[in-house]
């Protein structure tokens, strides 16, 4: 007797979907592995719903071009919720919904978050449109991600609000010189105000007070990880394995990016791959 494919969905899609996450060259494709074939297929199927938005947003194209097809997976999420699906990812991703009760709104949150990239250069956003970045675009894919991990306790949520958060900081953080090339400066106007720098992304690059403004956010991240964990310790154990794994990783990365220090953002930094390695086997036991 022939095994029942990861869902119960057409073993095409869930090879189609697999195809996407192993060619976007990302540590996640191993890291989901530690998960049963269920919920491992529902978190490609997410990672690869993000990874098309994604890829739609950061399209130099005007936003007059860009919008419509935003406004597609919009359409395709609500077919979702309404039981039907015309593409592999989403075909997986109802299969996925039906299984573990994935939320509407937090694929439309991640559309928000995508939107609010692609429809202009985000410069010196103040604290409150950085928090609500954040949420759209990390915190909504962990609310989506705790669920397929197998828990969906307020808690969980909570692990969500904390973790993406902390996780989108260090991802602004390693890349704000980066960004700066590109016209945009994630860093809050608050903070960059308060030490007299300019919200000109290629000025504040060369401003003396810039590496303070990089510490308070770092500090900021800390505090978001330090919640993280104290929410995962009222969650199921079992269920926030990846969760621990994605958070010790990105705490891993923010000290690297501390170590290397915040006057050399043009330095790449990334966590070598036995230090991973390592993380990895503390986290699957």
């Amino acid at each position: 007797m022939s095994a029942v494919p990861a869902l119960g969905a057409d073993p095409q899609d869930l090879a189609a979907v697999e195809t996407i996450v192993r060619e976007a060259g990302t540590s996640f494709y191993r890291g989901m592995r530690i998960l049963p074939a269920d919920r491992r297929m529902a978190m490609y199927a997410i990672y690869a719903f993000c990874r098309i938005v994604d890829d739609i947003a950061d399209d130099p194209a005007p936003f007059e071009t860009v919008l419509p097809r935003l406004i597609e997976w919009r359409v395709r999420v609500e077919a979702i919720f309404a039981g039907q699906a015309s593409t592999p990812v989403t075909r997986v991703l109802l299969r996925a919904t039906q299984a573990f009760q994935l939320r509407q709104a937090d694929f439309e949150a991640v559309i928000d978050g995508m939107q609010m990239d692609a429809q202009n250069l985000i410069v010196a956003p103040e604290l409150a449109t950085l928090d609500l970045y954040c949420d759209r675009v990390a915190a909504a894919v962990g609310r989506l991600s705790v669920r397929a991990f197998g828990d969906a306790s307020p808690n969980a949520d909570a692990v969500a609000w904390s973790l993406g958060r902390a996780l989108q900081l260090t991802n602004i953080l390693r890349d704000v010189h980066e960004d700066a090339g590109r016209g945009r400066l994630y860093l809050p106007a608050e903070y960059l105000d308060a030490a007299g720098i300019p919200h000109n992304p290629a000025q504040a690059l060369a401003h003396p007070g810039l590496p303070g403004v990089c510490k308070r956010l770092a500090a900021d991240a800390h505090g978001h990880f330090a919640d993280a964990a104290e929410a995962m310790r009222r969650c199921d154990k079992t269920a926030m394995k990846p969760a621990r794994l994605m958070g010790a990783t990105y705490a891993a990365l923010l000290a690297v990016l501390e170590k290397r220090g915040w006057d050399r953002l043009d330095v790449k930094v990334r966590v070598a791959k036995w230090r991973k390695l390592l993380l990895a086997l503390r986290f699957v036991r």
